[in-house]
């Protein structure tokens, strides 16, 4: 959120607000895929260390630079950058990594929590950031990101992973022509993939926009973005709760469309509104609405995908789904720089309720498969690894 606000509070610019949601995202839609490879290939406790010491390198000097005040465009570009390229490693790891910790029957309900833990997040750190930025500016955010992955870090040490886990052996290039064949010959996998790509061009990169909103359509500053931003995470919240306590697959398909049309509604009365309490509502119902079919699909594709392949689908999902977010960010920040930002969003939600229309008739009956029957016999042949045992789950200290 600082990073986003002080971008713009240099440039006054919604295409290089753009512009760096490409550099953040982008290196996920190039790498992505090689990541969940990592992911299956191996150990992914090691994998997250390693990320997670990276990113905190990139969090400190970006609260270096700008609390000295050497801060400038090219750096926070160049930064954003970095993030993107450790986060194509991270994000699919990060994925893959939450079934390892639980048996397979429990895993709805942990992709469900661990989305809950995540959203909670999207409360309090924009309404935090909001207040910090108006009262001292953005670098003390960037000091509390560094220290935040310093505490990631340490959850992670406690963690006893048990060593020696099975790894899938293969060369780089055949195990990443698996998993993209697994996907393309499972229909309903295959829809999932294409809805959440349609979704992530059109319909997610409302949040670049919110600077624009937040100064320019309701007249605030940082705190208001804050609000916005606060707002959005309750909703994404609430729905992340809800599947948490989800212990099955029954009615998810019905779940994910519905979301999906609250999605669009949620982003008409964002495009609609020059009232800060009417834009609050609509992002909280963006929020449910986009992590809803986030989650939803997230636990469709892990349930139905062999364990052997489950790193390879979470880092497809995560590349879709986050990656090519960028394309419709550039896009948002170019329709906006010309139309405005709230035409920008009316169109966008006007092809999200279409996407949820063709999701519906192409998802339909989802539920009844199983990882046994959804792919065809090429990839039910696939090597698998050895099924889970209950030593495999993780021991938090």
């Amino acid at each position: 959120m600082a990073q986003a606000w002080l971008l713009y509070r240099l440039t006054s610019s919604p295409f290089l607000l753009g512009v760096l949601e490409f550099l953040l995202r982008g290196p996920l839609l190039v790498f992505g895929l090689f990541g969940g490879v990592l992911a299956d290939r191996w150990p992914r406790h090691r994998l997250l260390l390693v990320a997670q010491s990276l990113l905190l390198v990139q969090a400190a000097i970006l609260a270096a630079l700008t609390l000295s005040g050497l801060i400038t465009v090219s750096w926070i570009l160049s930064l954003g950058l970095l993030f993107g390229l450790i986060s194509a490693v991270d994000v699919p790891v990060r994925q893959a990594f939450v079934t390892d910790l639980v048996p397979r029957h429990d895993i709805p309900s942990a992709i469900g929590l661990n989305s809950s833990i995540c959203n909670l997040s999207r409360i309090s750190g924009p309404l935090l950031a909001g207040i910090t930025v108006v009262a001292i500016g953005e670098g003390p955010c960037f000091v509390i990101s560094a220290l935040g992955f310093l505490m990631i870090l340490g959850c992670l040490a406690a963690m006893r992973v048990p060593a020696g886990l099975p790894i899938t052996e293969g060369s780089l290039g055949v195990q990443l022509r698996e998993g993209l064949r697994y996907v393309w010959h499972t229909p309903q996998a295959r829809a999932m993939i294409l809805m959440s790509a349609g979704l992530s061009v059109v319909a997610m990169p409302y949040s670049t926009l919110l600077p624009v909103f937040a100064r320019d359509v309701l007249q605030g500053n940082a705190a208001a973005m804050g609000w916005l931003m606060g707002a959005n995470g309750l909703g994404a919240l609430a729905a992340a709760l809800r599947h948490a306590r989800r212990r099955s697959m029954d009615g998810i398909v019905g779940s994910i469309i519905g979301a999906v049309f609250l999605f669009s509604l949620g982003l008409l009365l964002l495009a609609w509104s020059r009232h800060v309490i009417l834009s609050l509502f609509a992002l909280t119902a963006i929020g449910y609405g986009m992590v809803s079919s986030l989650a939803g699909g997230n636990i469709l594709l892990q349930m139905m995908a062999p364990e052997s392949l489950r790193g390879r689908v979470a880092s497809l999902y995560a590349t879709v789904s986050l990656g090519t977010t960028i394309f419709g960010s550039l896009l948002a920040g170019i329709g906006a720089s010309y139309f405005g930002a709230p035409i920008t969003v009316a169109i966008g939600a006007t092809l999200t309720l279409a996407l949820a229309v063709w999701g519906w008739g192409a998802l339909r009956g989802t539920e009844s498969l199983s990882p046994s029957s959804a792919g065809n016999s090429t990839t039910d042949q696939l090597p698998l690894r050895a099924p889970e045992r209950p030593e495999r789950l993780a021991q938090i200290t």
